[in-house]
C-alpha cells in the first residue's frame, strides 16, 4: 500500500511518515501544496493523510481540486481545528474521514485501516494462499502454521502479491506499489526482496513464489 503524507509540521510529518513504514506502507511526503500536486499527478496512491492548513495550494484546496478531477482516492484529512463546522466543511469537499491534532498514532493507524477497507473491494484482514498466511492487523507471516519474520518492506510484498495471486506482477507494479520517492533504482531491491521471500516461503517446499523471466513475478494460489 502506497501513501501519501502531506503534512508542513517537520517533526509531525516525519514522525508519521517513520511510523507507516514500520507499519510497512510505502510512504512519500509532500511539505506544501505545489509538491503535493506534483506527487499525485505523477503516482497512483491508496490513500492520502492531508493537512489543512499547508503552504498553498492549502489541503482543502487540493482535496476539492482533485474531487473535481474525479480523483476518488480517500483521504484523511488532519487538521488543528476543532469547530464542528470546519468538520463539515471538510467531508463536505470530499474528505473521506477527518483527524483532529493532537493525536495518537493508534487511532492514525486505525483511520488508516479504516479507509483502506472502505475501497472499492473489501480489504482482507487474513489473506492465504496455500499453506502461507498474512494478517493485515498484526502483521504476521506464517508457512504451515510456523510464523516467518519479515522486514517492513518484504512483508509489503507480499501482501501486494497475495492479494494478486496467480496473475503476473510487473517489478513496475512492484515499485510503484511497494517503494516510495527513495526508491533506488542502481540496487536492485526489487530482486533482492523477492530472493529473500523465496527462502522464507518456500525453502525446500514446492514453489508459490515463481520469476516470469523478463515480465514479473507470479505468487501462486497452490505450490507447484
Amino acid at each position: 500500500m502506497r501513501i501519501l503524507v502531506v503534512e508542513d509540521d517537520t517533526l509531525l510529518a516525519d514522525g508519521i511518515v517513520e511510523a507507516l513504514r514500520i507499519e510497512s506502507y510505502a510512504v512519500d511526503l509532500a511539505r506544501e501544496g505545489v509538491s503535493a500536486e506534483n506527487l499525485m499527478y505523477i503516482n497512483t496512491y491508496d490513500l492520502v493523510i492531508l493537512d489543512w492548513t499547508i503552504p498553498p495550494p492549502t489541503g482543502i484546496e487540493l482535496l476539492r481540486s482533485w474531487r473535481v478531477e474525479e480523483n476518488t482516492t480517500p483521504v484523511l484529512m488532519l487538521t488543528g481545528r476543532a469547530e464542528v463546522d470546519d468538520c463539515v466543511t471538510a467531508l463536505d469537499s470530499g474528505a473521506d474521514d477527518y483527524l483532529n491534532k493532537p493525536f495518537s498514532l493508534s487511532e492514525l493507524f486505525a483511520r488508516v485501516r479504516s479507509l483502506l477497507r472502505r475501497r472499492g473491494k473489501p480489504l482482507q484482514v487474513a489473506l492465504k494462499a496455500d499453506d502461507l498466511e498474512l494478517d493485515r492487523v498484526h502483521r504476521l507471516v506464517s508457512v504451515a502454521g510456523k510464523p516467518v519474520e519479515t522486514s517492513p518492506k518484504e512483508f509489503a510484498m507480499l501482501e501486494y502479491l497475495i492479494t494478486r495471486q496467480d496473475e503476473i506482477i510487473t517489478r513496475t507494479e512492484l515499485i510503484e506499489h511497494v517503494w516510495d520517492e527513495a526508491f533506488d533504482s542502481m540496487s536492485n531491491p526489487v530482486d533482492v526482496v523477492i530472493y529473500r521471500l523465496r527462502k522464507k516461503i518456500d525453502g525446500n517446499r514446492l514453489p508459490l513464489l515463481h520469476t516470469k523471466k523478463g515480465v514479473g513475478y507470479v505468487l501462486a494460489s497452490q505450490r507447484a
